[in-house]
């Protein structure tokens, strides 16, 4: 059949089979781990390299630092604003609908929340502002630190930029390079429905279906207010910019599945990067908005963690004043911020947030333990979806989009890079 060659339907079929490998063989989860890390740590290859050659020939072959100053610094507040709108709403749904009543008899083992509780009052805040400048290059781009990476990678056009002539010639080898990379990223794209299979069976498999029904009302609350979030407050501000949110997430279909199947964004972040450019987003704003949108953009992370800590609160019966909720934004504001790039670590800011806000007791996260890993796939997919809205937003606000292009993507008809 045609549709089986799509790779998107080959990706929901992975992630079909996975879902009845986990339910049926549940001993098959260490080596359905293996395979969906396998596949992760095969993008991860890339990305640090796709960001830094796209960067570089954004800024250094096409555009200007003032541009790049302007599009860096609106990308940061444009992040702000909507990360600021997906906590608040978060926050609302879960005292309107209030997942949390009753359910304190949910709280499993704490062993974990122990081990959480040390790993958060061991992190340095302030130091995650240091970190963003690396001591040593080489070793950031092996350890795929997306943010020291995406510095340096400005640093260096700036540089190039300065040496005139000769850094013409060193942006076409710059060139070259990048085409290589995504002919390898194509090729390690065709896997990704076993990818998917591993990452879906290994969840399963491991977690089991039980802690689903066990917590269906947090669950429901919260994909019903991600699903809420995306296509009002994001549907609403790619209407008023001027193209169809619906045909955004019908050009970004693969992505969306790998997403899901592998529980993180990150897989698929070199794809988006080349998406965007085939869809006439000027290379400059894909390479800064994106790669900084991974850190700093992430929505679905939001809604997640102001709804569970309000759902412990209820949990535990202690009442919140609009103060305490308004601090707990705030808080949230930062260390939400504070583990940019740390894998897992939903669970990690949410005890920090509540050792900073001493109101909700820390033990409430055994309430979460079983049930996070089965959120984690609505968090990529809101954080992956708003990083694509972002890119072309921005893009369009700064006029660095080609419209023909962007509506021939958007209409199933993306043009070659």
């Amino acid at each position: 059949m045609k549709i089986v060659r799509l790779l998107y339907v080959q990706v929901l079929i992975g992630i079909a089979l996975g879902v009845l490998a986990g339910l049926f063989f549940p001993g098959f989860a260490p080596v359905a781990k293996l395979i969906s890390e396998l596949f992760i740590n095969a993008i991860r290859m890339v990305i640090a390299p796709v960001i830094f050659f796209t960067v570089v020939a954004g800024i250094a072959g096409a555009g200007n630092l003032r541009q790049a100053g302007r599009i860096g610094l609106k990308a940061l507040i444009y992040f702000e604003i909507v990360s600021t709108l997906a906590l608040v709403l978060g926050l609302v749904m879960a005292n309107l609908l209030q997942p949390g009543r009753g359910a304190a008899h949910l709280a499993g083992s704490n062993g974990q929340v122990q081990e959480l509780t040390q790993k958060a009052a061991a992190m340095d805040w302030p130091s995650f502002f240091t970190h963003l400048v690396p001591a040593n290059i080489l070793d950031a781009f092996a350890r795929g630190e997306i943010l020291q990476v995406l510095l340096f990678s400005v640093l260096f056009a700036v540089g190039l930029r300065s040496v005139g002539e000769p850094g013409r010639r060193l942006l076409v080898t710059f060139d070259t390079f990048n085409k290589v990379l995504f002919r390898i990223l194509h090729l390690v794209m065709r896997v990704s429905p076993i990818g998917a299979f591993g990452g879906m069976a290994f969840t399963v498999g491991k977690y089991g279906a039980g802690s689903l029904a066990a917590m269906g009302r947090l669950m429901a609350t919260f994909y019903g207010t991600g699903l809420l979030f995306l296509f009002v407050v994001l549907g609403l501000l790619c209407r008023a910019y001027g193209f169809s949110f619906l045909k955004l997430l019908r050009y970004i279909r693969a992505e969306l599945a790998i997403v899901l199947g592998a529980s993180s964004s990150e897989p698929v972040l070199p794809s988006l990067m080349e998406k965007m450019r085939r869809a006439g987003v000027d290379e400059e704003v894909v390479g800064l908005v994106v790669p900084t949108g991974y850190s700093f953009n992430l929505d679905g992370t939001a809604i997640y963690l102001s709804m569970a800590i309000i759902f412990i609160a209820q949990a535990y019966g202690i009442s919140l004043s609009l103060a305490e909720q308004l601090t707990v934004i705030g808080v949230l504001l930062l260390t939400s911020k504070g583990a940019a790039g740390v894998t897992g670590s939903g669970l990690l800011v949410l005890a920090s947030t509540l050792g900073a806000l001493k109101i909700i007791p820390i033990e409430g996260l055994a309430l979460l333990v079983g049930v996070d890993r089965f959120m984690s796939e609505g968090r990529a997919l809101v954080n992956f979806i708003g990083n694509a809205v972002a890119t072309v937003i921005i893009g369009r606000s700064e006029g660095a989009v080609n419209d023909a292009r962007l509506q021939a993507a958007l209409n199933g008809h993306p043009e070659p890079l």
